[in-house]
């Protein structure tokens, strides 16, 4: 049997089936062709939108499973695509008629409590980290979905609810080993491989494959002071200037979003609110219950807000709050801009916007980061934006493929619209396929040792995470 994959240079290539015979029978997990049980499992992504299939889907279980991979993919000249977690917004995991590496079946995570540190396997999702690591009452900084995979999350930078406190991901990233082009198994770290460790923290997912990381942790939990207070949109204009003030000010261990949309039917949310406009503050404090009390104290002292449930909550839950609106399967478009400053006009903008919102599922959050991660320098890491700053997702989200034009213009135009109040800069997870040209707005003076680094390695794998 003859296999016709994508070839590195865009053509086809045939595969005799003596070649791919000798690979199935050298992996440990298993080598899939279209119709094969598991093959659509492993090319199926997050994001509704992308639907791509390749001509052969490996579906590691152990790092010799991925030198397979690569090996095989580098002999016969062939493209290949990493899938992990599934979740990166552009699909970069899959490509059409390409050969697939699938992780997802590697999901085990390894805690040290004594050296507070975690062994993570590439495919595992930010639950599986946050309920092993919770068991020690540990937690790694990392993202605010559960089902978002820790390998694309961690090569793109990853932020999230305890970020202010304890850095980036990348920033709590000790190792990895990683399969580079030639096949090696190498260890990248701060002492071996440190050109490589650069690149990987931000750089992406094309410098090789990770067959594991091991990241730093920090007590924190098993309880946050966490939850969300919900305001009429019609308050928003004063609110989201008080919300400017407020992130200015606060203390590392405090995290506040803004997340404006149309309200979903909560339990805790009087029913006559379920689809309205609403102005939503989620807000998280690191640290201890009393302290969280009163660093929110002003938050939720602002306006009359129709819910306030923040309390103490489990940092597994609190880490798995926004599943429900982010469930796999729904088509989705983002665009983003960071700002340095949350500008009055910029605002004004957003909140025009919001008044036409193409979909109930759609939504704007502004998040604000700094506090430690804006401590380490711009140029200690391929990730190079460490301002304190306010990240902008216009997350456009539908059901209806009917109604793609409408959903993405909206967010174009919202984008477009608040570009000149931008920094210009965007981080490299939020860019969706049809803007390739941002990745010098990504990575900044940063770029220029990004693609000196990959023409030193040769790494010419593709993209994927």
């Amino acid at each position: 049997m003859t296999d016709k994959l994508r070839g590195l240079n865009g053509g086809t290539k045939s595969i005799e089936g003596e070649l791919t015979k000798a690979l199935s029978a050298s992996l440990r997990g298993s080598l899939l062709r279209e119709g094969d049980k598991g093959y659509d499992e492993a090319r199926t992504l997050w994001n509704g939108m992308i639907d791509r299939k390749p001509g052969l889907v490996i579906r590691a279980i152990g790092t010799g499973d991925i030198q397979a991979a690569v090996n095989f993919a580098r002999d016969n000249d062939l493209l290949m695509a990493v899938r992990a977690g599934g979740h990166q917004i552009a699909g970069l995991a899959v490509a059409e008629g390409a050969l697939q590496l699938d992780l997802s079946l590697m999901r085990s995570v390894h805690v040290d409590a004594a050296r507070k540190t975690v062994q993570v396997d590439p495919g595992a999702l930010l639950g599986d980290l946050d309920r092993e690591t919770q068991l020690y009452g540990l937690a790694v900084p990392t993202g605010v979905n559960s089902t978002t995979g820790i390998a694309g999350l961690t090569l793109g930078g990853g932020f999230g609810w305890i970020t202010r406190k304890y850095g980036m991901t990348i920033d709590n990233l000790l190792s990895v080993d990683v399969v580079t082009a030639d096949g090696k198994l190498v260890r990248a770290s701060a002492t071996e491989n440190s050109d490589l460790f650069w690149a990987i923290r931000g750089g992406g997912g094309n410098f090789g494959v990770i067959s594991s990381f091991v990241f730093r942790a920090h007590a924190v939990g098993p309880q946050v002071m966490s939850g969300l207070v919900i305001h009429p949109i019609e308050a928003a204009p004063a609110l989201l200037r008080d919300f400017r003030r407020i992130c200015d000010q606060a203390e590392d261990e405090l995290t506040v979003w803004a997340v404006l949309r149309k309200a979903p039917p909560l339990p805790f949310l009087p029913s006559e609110w379920h689809g309205r406009e609403v102005l939503i503050f989620a807000a998280c404090y690191a640290g201890d219950m009393a302290d969280g009390e009163r660093a929110m104290k002003e938050l939720r002292s602002l306006g009359d807000p129709i819910v306030d449930v923040i309390a103490p909550h489990p940092f597994t839950g609190w880490q798995a709050a926004f599943d429900p609106l982010l469930t796999p399967g729904a088509r989705n478009y983002w665009k983003s801009h960071d700002f340095i400053e949350l500008s009055d006009p910029a605002i004004d903008i957003v909140l025009k916007a919001i008044g036409k919102l193409p979909d109930a599922a759609s939504e704007v959050f502004i998040a604000h980061v700094g506090g430690a991660m804006a401590r380490v320098p711009g140029n200690a890491t391929a990730f190079p934006q460490r301002d304190a700053h306010f990240v902008m997702n216009v997350h456009t989200r539908w059901e209806d493929k009917a109604k793609d034009k409408e959903c993405m213009g909206w967010a174009r135009d919202l984008f477009a619209a608040t570009a000149p109040f931008s920094a210009g800069s965007v981080y490299v997870n939020f860019v969706p396929d049809d803007e390739p040209g941002r990745l010098a707005e990504a990575y900044g003076t940063n770029m220029d040792r990004l693609v000196k680094i990959k023409a030193e390695l040769c790494l010419i794998l593709g993209d994927g995470t």
